[in-house]
């Protein structure tokens, strides 16, 4: 069967979202044609699929290309996208300088990606010089945004009384939404607070949720963290988070295997 779309379809990038899931091939094609004829929503989902190899071959270089375009047309998560890929290197030479000024235009404009990333490297000193208290005003604006991972770390400043007056009750509050959100870190963070007030049933729910959800890098923090707990059935979910850390482990190695091959 041919590929066949009328104009309209081409154009709507709503639907191209959507037939990602049911059609990667389809849709990528779809995206593509859309791209070239100037819509700056499918040349930021080009980029992301190239990124990703979703529905088309894999090719960061090319990735970052669309990214730009996207950006120079006004798209605020491409710019926020060619920061990262400026950040990590990915399809080109990493450059947190570049990465900086990305992000601080995407956080400029009130985007909550961009407002996070441009946090943590001014909280790590990468690409610009380090500076706390405008990572947490960043944070802060990212959180009352909606952005979950924020939520987690303004919770942080708050709980540590890191550059800002200590506020235990807030940083919970933001920890639970963090949570509530779905970030993992957040997950973590709301259920080490229930564990110290006595809630551990709530807390392992919680726990159990940050399992599911977590990277390696958070596995494995977390897992060392979970084994000296005082709480035994906050312990026994420790081998959980080890296993599944192993787990992902192998799946990147066979990955990476797969790539050389």
């Amino acid at each position: 069967m041919g590929f066949l779309l009328r104009r309209e379809e081409v154009l709507n990038v709503e639907q191209l979202q959507s037939m990602l899931d049911d059609s990667p091939v389809r849709a990528a094609q779809a995206i593509l044609i859309a791209a070239k004829e100037g819509v700056v929503d499918a040349q930021a989902l080009l980029g992301q699929i190239l990124l990703e190899g979703r529905g088309i071959e894999r090719d960061e270089a090319l990735a970052v290309r669309w990214f730009r375009i996207a950006a120079q047309g006004g798209h605020l998560m491409a710019r926020n996208m060619l920061g990262r890929c400026l950040e990590h290197g990915w399809g080109c030479g990493a450059d947190a300088v570049a990465a900086a000024r990305e992000y601080r235009l995407a956080a400029e404009a009130g985007l909550d990606w961009g407002l996070y990333n441009y946090a943590n490297l001014l909280a790590t000193g990468r690409g610009v010089a380090e500076d706390q208290t405008q990572a947490l005003a960043c944070y802060r604006q990212a959180a009352e945004l909606g952005h979950a991972k924020s939520m987690n770390l303004l919770g942080r400043y708050l709980e540590e009384g890191q550059f800002c007056p200590r506020d235990v009750e807030a940083a919970v509050a933001w920890y639970r939404r963090s949570a509530e959100g779905g970030d993992f870190r957040g997950q973590f963070s709301y259920a080490a607070v229930l564990a110290d007030r006595g809630e551990i049933e709530t807390a392992l729910e919680w726990l159990r949720k940050a399992l599911a959800g977590g990277n390696l890098k958070f596995l494995r923090v977390a897992y060392s963290a979970l084994v000296k707990a005082e709480q035994p059935e906050i312990r026994l979910l420790a081998k959980d988070y080890q296993l599944r850390a192993i787990q992902l482990n192998d799946e990147r190695q066979n990955t990476e295997v797969a790539a050389q091959v």
